[in-house]
């Protein structure tokens, strides 16, 4: 768990379970009761996007504030995570892979309006925010789920929208203060869906009467990334209470926070200039204390570009999820709260095996510092959403485990990696697959069908270990056979003053997360030469 940077050294005493969560929720209460607010129960919240593909990073909102929910839960209040899905948003662009969806024509409209281009729920948006949902369901995140469709047409937010358009030139006057934008000093907070083309970003609110309950627009176009959508100049009026509007992201934040009675919700770098204006007007316009925050930055891909689901290198939780068990997919997110982190798929495998050795800790099999233990049991906890198992399982590398699952005969793999690991003392002799080992079969399954690369675990390498791997990495693309790579290895060692049995443990070591495995020579070939050679130079160079 070295990745883990957040300072809890401040803390006198432990608190909770000792994590960043823990803390969060103490002082969440504490500010609270400062406020005089009732506690009865404590909300969080998560955004829920619905205009493209969900990435990881998408479920890091509810991951995090789920923690929160949890410890505030264990430090004896009640909480609950609300889950506000903006179906309710126009579509801005087209996410990559749907160009040919026949999206094109919707841009600027309502994506819970949009038809679904794969013709399994009732519109885009239902389909979009049901790839999350799905992946909150499987990671064991429970919420209260709120569709912003539904909280419109239904009136939720009424009292809040008249109050903004009420006192609309102070949210103006707040935008143009924070970011220098000085639109809505002279147009309302608020998108009314045109009543003749359908458009939502197109129109203009100009005016709002107070005594019917109605805005005024126009429809006259907007500009999206340098694209254009026209409007059709239709000029005329609508009923917020009929829903068929939403207001501005620069005023929702401060609305919903109001109308659901929410006092924490984490936020991304990305939208830190919208949450510091809804702040404000939370504040300011509508008399309502915002809730307490912790910004945390994005999830970048290995070429440091900000993974989006508007963009072609989204990394959805699904992907993960064929690769890596759920609890891994929150390991990622709850380990670590500040600073950027690249990820992509091959990081997989290191989470599973991290998610191992915080069981190790958790099951007492590996001694830290009290304070440290506390806090790894903490985030294994959290891990598994404080429904821990009651015993350990088998823990096998997952290279490995990939490695074993390529070379199984397909009629008989089960037995075949059963006897394996017997032989290699993972499993006792006799003992059978249980479901949770079978699990994890079925994602290094997966994972040696689509991937070859292997992903090296970082090790210290004393100097002979270099000299001997630079040789290995020289003399290895002229041997042709499992027991020339055998022999290649053992005369890198021996001409280098290294043991071989210390050498080939240094191999497994990088190459599978684990001291012993199967005939070095034989997993070469089956992994290729090329990603070992890879591997291998990653690790290098990392010393």
């Amino acid at each position: 768990m070295s990745e883990e940077t957040i300072d809890t050294s401040s803390a006198t005493s432990i608190i909770g379970h000792g994590t960043w969560y823990d803390m969060m929720a103490q002082k969440v209460v504490v500010r609270e009761k400062q406020l005089g607010r009732n506690i009865g129960l404590i909300r969080t919240e998560m955004g829920l996007g619905a205009s493209g593909f969900p990435h990881i990073g998408s479920l890091g909102d509810a991951a995090r504030s789920n923690a929160v929910s949890l410890a505030l839960n264990d430090l004896g209040y009640n909480s609950e995570l609300v889950a506000y899905c903006d179906d309710k948003d126009g579509l801005r662009k087209v996410p990559a892979g749907l160009t040919n969806a026949g999206l094109e024509k919707y841009l600027g409209y309502p994506v819970s309006g949009i038809p679904d281009p794969f013709g399994c729920h009732e519109s885009y948006g239902k389909h979009m925010s049901s790839l999350l949902l799905d992946a909150l369901d499987k990671c064991g995140i429970q919420y209260k789920y709120y569709s912003a469709n539904k909280v419109y047409k239904q009136g939720l937010l009424l009292k809040e929208i008249r109050d903004l358009l009420t006192d609309a030139q102070k949210v103006g006057q707040i935008v143009k203060e924070e970011v220098k934008q000085e639109t809505y000093t002279e147009v309302l907070p608020y998108f009314a869906i045109c009543e003749k083309c359908g458009h939502l970003y197109t129109t203009r609110a100009y005016r709002f009467d107070p005594k019917t309950d109605k805005v005024f627009y126009k429809c006259i176009g907007l500009e999206i990334k340098g694209k254009l959508i026209p409007g059709c100049g239709y000029e005329g009026e609508m009923d917020i209470k009929t829903g068929n509007g939403k207001l501005t992201w620069k005023s929702e934040f401060a609305a919903r926070w109001r109308a659901l009675d929410i006092r924490f919700e984490a936020y991304g770098k990305d939208i830190a200039d919208s949450v510091r204006i809804n702040d404000r007007i939370s504040r300011e316009v509508l008399a309502f204390e915002p809730p307490s925050h912790a910004k945390y930055e994005m999830f970048l891909d290995k070429g440091g570009k900000k993974i989006s689901k508007s963009a072609g290198n989204v990394f959805t939780p699904q992907v993960w999820l064929q690769y890596g068990s759920p609890q891994s997919l929150l390991l990622l997110m709850l380990k670590r709260f500040v600073g950027t982190r690249s990820i992509d798929v091959s990081d997989i495998p290191l989470y599973m095996n991290e998610l191992d050795e915080l069981e190790d800790v958790y099951f007492d099999k590996k001694q830290l510092n009290p304070k440290e233990t506390t806090r790894l049991k903490g985030i294994y906890k959290y891990c598994w959403s404080m429904k821990t198992p009651e015993k350990p399982s088998v823990h096998v590398p997952y290279n490995l485990l990939a490695f074993l699952t390529k070379m199984a005969p397909k009629d008989c793999l089960n037995d075949y990696i059963a006897e394996k690991l017997q032989t290699y003392g993972y499993l006792q002799k006799n003992q059978k697959i249980d479901e949770n080992l079978a699990k994890r079969i079925e994602y290094t399954q997966n994972w040696s069908h689509d991937f070859e690369e292997i992903k090296e675990t970082n090790v210290t390498l004393s100097p002979e270990a270099k000299k001997a791997i630079t040789e290995l990495l020289q003399n290895l693309p002229a041997a042709d056979d499992s027991d020339k790579i055998q022999n290649t290895i053992f005369n890198a060692a021996k001409n280098n003053e290294l043991k071989p049995g210390e050498f080939f443990k240094t191999l497994y070591t990088i190459l599978m997360g684990a001291p012993q495995g199967p005939r070095l020579g034989p997993y070469v070939l089956a992994m290729g030469k090329q990603n070992v050679s890879k591997a291998l130079e990653r690790a290098l160079n990392k010393q």
